[in-house]
């Protein structure tokens, strides 16, 4: 293996308002880790808190507001801090500003979670300008993301 220099351009596109920008599907890495830049709209609320029983995703920061959700707990990283959530682990992520978009910069292991967002991209929206949510449990099954149902206390 010799190091890698990403393609120039990058492969940019929108999804769910959204624009993701692949620096590594993990061409690099033989499918070992995946690099996205990620810029979230105002206000942006999210996905469903969800579990992956196969991928770890960590997203660093760069510009912003963003708040992290774990299960009941919920906390607000700002620019310069990073958040992982270890495959197993309950996560959701949001704009916490209604008023300023968001960067962050995120890796996926595997690599192949990479191609989620791909494929978010190119789902029809309805005409109320949501997913379809057979479309979106499709997508979830074929990407190891599952719906996190809250234990009861």
């Amino acid at each position: 293996m010799t190091v890698h220099l990403s393609a120039a351009p990058a492969e940019t596109f929108t999804a769910a308002g959204n624009t993701f920008t692949v620096l590594d599907d993990g061409a690099a890495t033989g499918g070992r880790i995946g690099l996205v830049g990620c810029e979230l709209s105002p206000g942006w609320i999210g996905p469903p808190q969800h579990v992956h029983a196969a991928t770890d995703e960590t997203w660093f920061v760069l510009a912003g507001a963003v708040r992290f959700t774990t299960g009941c707990e919920s906390f607000v990283a700002m620019p310069g801090r990073s958040v992982t959530a270890p495959r197993g682990t309950p996560h959701t992520f949001a704009n916490a500003d209604a008023d300023v978009p968001a960067t962050l910069f995120c890796t996926v292991s595997p690599a192949h979670y990479v191609d989620y967002f791909r494929e978010l991209a190119t789902l029809p929206l309805t005409s109320a300008g949501r997913f379809d949510p057979a479309d979106m449990r499709a997508l979830a099954t074929r990407y190891d993301v599952r719906p996190y149902l809250e234990e009861p206390r």
